[in-house]
């Protein structure tokens, strides 16, 4: 299970840093996304700047909860666009964009369990098991 843990983590950090180049590079595609939105550029560099920083902090086991926790929010964000103001196919993508954010939600929401006992204050006392 302790490798399961693991590729989750890397995956995540993985689809994460991938998509930074097209942010900061002002690939075409994510120039559309943003403006879509009315956040462009500042939501597309902030968006990855703080993927960058979640992609740091899910690779760190003491930190796992904190990147996931934002990877949750953040992803979530992006779905909730592709739901109400994009659609699902960008720019004749297939689709891929948006499935690919929902695997990255769901997985951050595994890592978020699977760290739960290291959310400070409370972690160790909501989520502790009693070995009665």
């Amino acid at each position: 299970m302790k490798y399961v843990k693991l590729i989750i983590r890397i995956t995540i950090a993985i689809i994460l840093i991938q998509t930074l180049r097209f942010k900061f590079t002002a690939h075409p595609d994510s120039v559309y996304i943003f403006s879509q939105v009315g956040i462009e550029p500042f939501g597309r560099i902030g968006i990855g700047i703080l993927e960058l920083i979640a992609s740091v902090l899910i690779l760190v086991p003491k930190t796992t909860w904190l990147g996931a926790t934002l990877v949750v929010g953040i992803i979530g964000g992006a779905i909730m666009m592709h739901l109400t103001q994009l659609g699902s196919d960008i720019n004749g993508d297939g689709g891929l964009l948006f499935y690919t954010a929902i695997v990255t939600f769901i997985f951050s929401l595994l890592s978020l369990w699977f760290s739960r006992s290291d959310i400070p204050f409370i972690g160790k006392k909501l989520f502790s098991v009693d070995k009665a």
